[in-house]
């Protein structure tokens, strides 16, 4: 089984190792940055240089694959996705792309090959745990999903590092955040509707709106629908301040040395401000709760993950959470246990019980564990 991989950052690589690890599949990396070679070299997987913000550039690259596991940055997720899917090869993806993923569904399926997308920590774990309960419960009438990456030590003046693309990041709290109240969709500013949420053993973070829901919105009939993102408490403020003064605007503004767009200068030095230092330790928390009918009982059920950083293999721990549910998903396909053509985001997925297993599985083997409570909603 030949795979390749498209982009090899600090996720990217998580999945390479992990499947590099497999003695059936053949792993090749595919990225820009000539150091990521030097970088995954360890692991013995082959490597080519691509540019794979052009089409071209990703049909080169994914011509001899049999997998295509995507994983470049959201802006440039969609087009890559696509030009894979139109060489006529099966793409796993955790790229947090804007566009909507079921565009791609008519493609996947003229090519007769499966399109796996959002397959990360949130969205992806998440959706498949809601897919697992809505396919288990006789009703459900609600869920939550509570995500954050953070840095263990909190550190002036952000508290906050990003584990992944500062851009992606930055488009977390412009992009609209769409959910479902009442049985109706609707939308609310990112940023918004700051509560604050106790962990056990962590402490209190800040849980604000952002659009993280995606595919939900479209292929699950539950009533209630809220996906919130988690900080140390203060960054919603902070964020806000920073997106209203116009430092996240794409609106090119005449300087005294040209013209410059006021988020290429702010990702620009939020990239070294929010980096990771080699070995610095990372936590990962959620909490997915659902409500409904089970055996005609109001039940609740409730999943807890808290991760870190692990020191052993060097693997932050969002490249594990988010890069092991993908390799979980990659599997699922390289194995034959998935083979619908089509987009399928993770809901639909976690709809099978053996697929849902598997995954889970696949985590807890690798030290990432949810812990699952079940609770009278009386």
């Amino acid at each position: 089984m030949n795979i390749v991989v498209l982009g090899a950052g600090r996720v990217g690589g998580a999945i390479v190792r992990d499947l590099s690890e497999e003695p059936d599949f053949s792993v090749k990396v595919v990225d820009l940055d000539p150091q990521t070679e030097v970088r995954l070299r360890e692991l013995g997987v082959d490597f080519e240089l691509h540019d794979l913000s052009r089409a071209s550039g990703v049909r080169a690259a994914v011509k001899d694959a049999d997998l295509v596991v995507g994983c470049v940055p959201g802006f440039m997720g969609y087009s890559t996705v696509e030009a894979a899917l139109g060489a006529g090869k099966p793409v796993v993806d955790i790229s947090f792309f804007e566009e909507d993923a079921f565009g791609l569904d008519e493609l996947a399926r003229e090519q007769g090959v499966p399109c796996l997308v959002d397959c990360g920590v949130a969205p992806g774990l998440s959706n498949l745990i809601l897919g697992h309960m809505e396919a288990t419960l006789d009703e459900t009438h609600a869920f939550r999903a509570l995500i954050g990456g953070l840095p263990v030590e909190r550190d002036w003046p952000w508290e906050y590092k990003a584990p992944f693309s500062p851009r992606d990041v930055i488009q977390e709290y412009v992009r609209p955040a769409r959910m479902r109240r009442n049985g109706e969709d609707v939308t609310l500013p990112a940023l918004s509707e700051v509560e604050l949420v106790h962990f056990p053993g962590l402490g209190t973070l800040e849980a604000f709106n952002t659009d993280g829901l995606r595919t939900l919105l479209e292929t699950s009939s539950t009533p209630e629908l809220i996906e919130k993102t988690m900080r140390y408490p203060g960054h919603a403020d902070r964020m806000r301040v920073l997106r209203e003064a116009g430092f996240f605007s794409d609106d090119s503004i005449l300087v005294a040395s040209g013209t410059v767009r006021p988020r290429d200068v702010t990702e620009s030095l939020l990239f070294d401000a929010w980096q990771f230092a080699e070995g610095e330790p990372d936590l990962t928390v959620g909490r997915f709760t659902i409500e409904g009918i089970e055996n005609g009982a109001k039940v609740l059920h409730t999943y807890d993950l808290l991760d870190y950083y692990n020191p052993d293999t060097e693997t932050s721990s969002m490249a594990r959470t988010t890069g092991y549910t993908c390799a979980a998903m990659a599997r699922l396909v390289a194995t034959g246990r998935w083979t619908e053509p089509g987009v399928a985001p993770a809901e639909t997925v976690g709809r099978q019980q053996d697929c849902f297993d598997f995954v889970l599985e696949h985590l807890a083997e690798r030290g990432v564990h949810l812990f699952h409570r079940v609770e009278s909603a009386d």
